[in-house]
């Protein structure tokens, strides 16, 4: 059902040749998440407004948006899993490409506990699927802060594991 709302979006990034295909973020047979999210972050701000007045439900549009950005890059040689089991709720998505998972949990920011929450979640979603490494996007849409603000990369140990934090 995500890849079909997120269907047009993904067409229009296609018509755009924005983002480019896996290969422009392929290191040594890895992606390069950092580059991959950057890019992503970038995008999110010069576009999020046009983006987000496509549907009425104002919540999915992070989501969707999301989802046809990393299908336009994966799409070249890996795979996407969406709203996995993985415990106590669901992980919002994983990366598969290569032999190598990236497991991402995508948050709208409520307020700071966002932040905790959402590392704790994904902490225990990478202890499941044997994971040392997960990103955990938090999209703030407050007006008041800049996007300078709002746009961020952090990285935390959490329960043993690397999570980045990246500001949206």
């Amino acid at each position: 059902m995500i890849r079909a709302l997120a269907y047009q979006y993904h067409k229009e990034m296609e018509k755009r040749h924005y983002p480019p295909t896996a290969p422009a973020y392929l290191v040594e047979g890895r992606l390069d998440m950092k580059q991959l999210l950057a890019d992503f972050q970038q995008f999110w701000r010069e576009n999020s407004e046009i983006w987000q007045e496509k549907y009425q439900y104002k919540e999915s549009a992070p989501h969707l948006v999301m989802n046809a950005f990393m299908m336009r890059v994966i799409n070249a040689g890996g795979s996407i899993s969406r709203e996995l089991a993985e415990g106590r709720d669901r992980l919002d998505l994983c990366v598969h490409y290569g032999e190598f998972r990236y497991p991402i949990e995508l948050k709208i920011r409520y307020g700071d506990k966002t932040y905790k929450e959402g590392k704790t979640q994904i902490a225990g979603y990478m202890d499941k699927m044997d994971c040392t490494e997960g990103w955990l996007v938090v999209f703030d849409r407050r007006k008041k802060p800049t996007w300078s603000k709002k746009i961020f990369w952090r990285t935390d140990k959490v329960e043993g594991k690397i999570i980045h934090t990246v500001g949206c």
